[in-house]
């Protein structure tokens, strides 16, 4: 059973954003400080990432944790109210995610797939890690 009301969830749920997030602003404020140059939501890929370092094809996207299934055969044993819905709806979600991160890799691009804990707990080790992937690129 749900804690809140139809009202208040259809609030709640409609404050969700789904792209401009707060983890992809702060990724995006530090690419630019770096002097990386990138597109914000390229609609011309698979899965419009997040970010796309089009210069070295690197696509990458900022993945909340209950919407692609971090953790997921843990997580969604603790799924209590619409369970029909909610269970099928993000193991999509993970299922799509594999299937545009394989036409992305098909078509030449990198993909990095960051939680959004993990930006906002270690944004430096973010940034390294798609430096390193750059530096990789760019030396082939």
């Amino acid at each position: 059973m749900d804690n809140l009301t139809p009202e208040q969830r259809r609030k709640t749920m409609s404050r969700i954003k789904s792209k401009n997030t707060s983890v992809e602003l702060l990724l995006c404020k530090a690419l630019q400080r770096e002097g990386i140059r990138y597109r914000k939501n390229l609609k011309t890929l698979p899965g419009k990432p997040d970010i796309a370092i089009t210069k070295y094809k690197i696509a990458v996207f900022c993945d909340g944790e209950l919407w692609h299934g971090k953790d997921w055969e843990k997580r969604k044993e603790t799924i209590k109210s619409n369970i029909g819905y909610w269970i099928p709806k993000i193991e999509r979600n993970i299922a799509r995610d594999r299937e545009i991160e394989k036409k992305l890799e098909n078509m030449g691009w990198e993909v990095i797939r960051f939680w959004s804990e993990e930006i906002k707990k270690n944004l430096i080790g973010c940034i390294n890690k798609i430096k390193k992937m750059i530096y990789e690129t760019y030396s082939l």
